[in-house]
């Protein structure tokens, strides 16, 4: 799933260097901390958050999949 997140990140933001996530799974959750360069941070959450609400739905989606939470944070 991993892999999936951060093929969609790459693939919005200009610096795509810049880009880390960090993955956090406990017993049945799994957080993903993600870290962008500033001047992308815009066009991950879109307007009104709308790119990062659909980029959480697609991470649960695919989660529900191996009866696991997925929780997606964007950090400064």
């Amino acid at each position: 799933m991993k892999q999936v997140l951060e093929t969609i990140i790459k693939n919005i933001v200009e610096n795509q260097e810049a880009v880390s996530i960090n993955e956090k799974e406990e017993a049945d959750k799994i957080t993903y901390e993600v870290k962008v360069d500033d001047k992308d941070m815009g066009r991950v959450i879109g307007k009104q958050g709308k790119v990062a609400n659909s980029i959480r739905t697609l991470m649960k989606a695919l989660g529900s999949r191996e009866k696991k939470k997925v929780v997606v944070e964007f950090l400064d």
